[in-house]
């Protein structure tokens, strides 16, 4: 038979999924694939519910239904301080996963070098390759993860096109700082590129840390392609819905790219998500609190069994250090995990570049009762 595409040996497969799918094998408490166990907002349930009945059902508008994309464009522009035109501005997609392959085949050209943020969402360096570019990469140095502006500046000069900022970060939980974003956008505008950036945690974010949107910063609209999803935030991780947000003349090379990748994003389930972009101020205030208590319970877990982690400033995720706990090879112990402990987490390595193998990403988007029996069995490790 032909050979397959060789891009395809540059990436695996998900490290993630697979450590769901062991999690099942095992019937382990899956801590690693980001998902809540825990329902939407009874709003979104019902107009889910209405919307089965009602419809509708054929295909949507390709870049989003035109309801939809006011009410997205209504709440974004408010939370980001911006003024967007839902006719102009914005490109409904199937998750922010697609957004994310839009915003990287709308901005570059085979060939081109994508600057990245190590550690990082595994699916960015896969999605540069996809679309024909070549991920580079800035280290993030623990403890706080910081980036060096020199190691930034080597990165533009090397021919960066765009520059992946995943705010608030998975895995690491960093929120970057306002000044950090400013540096940021200077470099772009020096060299001229884009800034692609992942907000979808952009309200689970702890105080006294603040979501700056880069998108908001000046200068900065006409070169950032702003990525978002309402999976985390309306706990819809499976009705797929995503965005792009970008300046008319990015939007419309978007919407080229999303009407051949996917079409469109299914029509009933955008008509429901619009009772989650119209619910009241008081949901993201609430949502909030309600992430930094599942936080402080699951990290109250950790200190009881004796781990060593990175307090996390936003997102729902905490790099554990399993170095004094006497392993090294974090693939080997998150099977370990699964099998013996009955807890799942991601290796850390499938997120850096370095090679960095004594982290394993948990994420705590879980009902207290979850995260409590996962605290329970975390405790065995102290006798291990």
């Amino acid at each position: 038979m032909p050979a397959t595409s060789k891009r395809l040996e540059q990436f695996t497969e998900s490290v993630i999924r697979s450590m769901t799918r062991l999690a099942l094998r095992h019937n382990a408490i899956n801590l690693a694939q980001g998902f809540p166990d825990f329902d939407p907002p009874e709003d979104l349930k019902q107009a889910l519910a209405a919307a089965a009945q009602a419809g509708p059902h054929q295909y949507a508008v390709t870049w989003g239904a035109a309801d939809f994309r006011r009410a997205l464009a209504t709440k974004q522009s408010r939370c980001m301080g911006l003024a967007l035109n839902p006719d102009e501005h914005v490109v409904v997609t199937c998750g922010s996963t697609e957004a994310m392959m839009v915003a990287l085949m709308t901005a570059c050209n085979p060939g081109d070098k994508v600057a990245v943020f190590s550690p990082f969402y595994e699916n960015y360096a896969a999605d540069a390759i996809l679309a024909g570019a070549e991920p580079i990469y800035v280290p993030l140095r623990p403890p706080n993860f910081e980036f060096n502006p020199a190691e930034l500046r080597q990165a533009f000069e090397q021919g960066a096109k765009a520059l992946v900022l995943c705010n608030p970060s998975n895995p690491s939980g960093k929120v970057f700082t306002r000044a950090e974003l400013e540096s940021i956008a200077q470099l772009a505008l020096e060299f001229d590129a884009f800034v692609i950036t992942d907000e979808v945690y952009e309200h689970i974010v702890y105080a006294p840390h603040e979501h700056v949107y880069f998108a908001s910063l000046p200068d900065m609209f006409a070169r950032t392609i702003s990525c978002g999803s309402l999976s985390k935030t309306y706990a819809i991780t499976g009705w797929r819905l995503g965005y792009v947000i970008a300046a008319p003349e990015v939007i419309r090379g978007a919407r080229k790219v999303h009407d051949f990748l996917t079409v469109g994003a299914a029509a009933p389930l955008q008509a429901a998500a619009i009772a989650g972009l119209t619910l009241p101020e008081t949901y993201y205030t609430d949502l909030r609190q309600k992430y930094t208590d599942l936080r402080d319970i699951f990290l109250g877990h950790l200190d009881r069994a004796g781990l060593t982690y990175t307090r996390p400033q936003g997102a729902y995720y905490v790099l554990v250090d399993i170095r004094p706990l006497g392993w090294d090879n974090d693939v080997k112990f998150c099977e370990w995990l699964v099998e013996n402990i009955g807890v799942a987490g991601v290796p850390g390595s499938s997120f850096f570049r370095e090679p960095v193998h004594h982290l394993v990403r948990f994420h705590f988007a879980k009902k207290p009762e979850t995260l409590n029996a996962a605290g329970e069995r975390l405790l065995k490790l102290q006798k291990k």
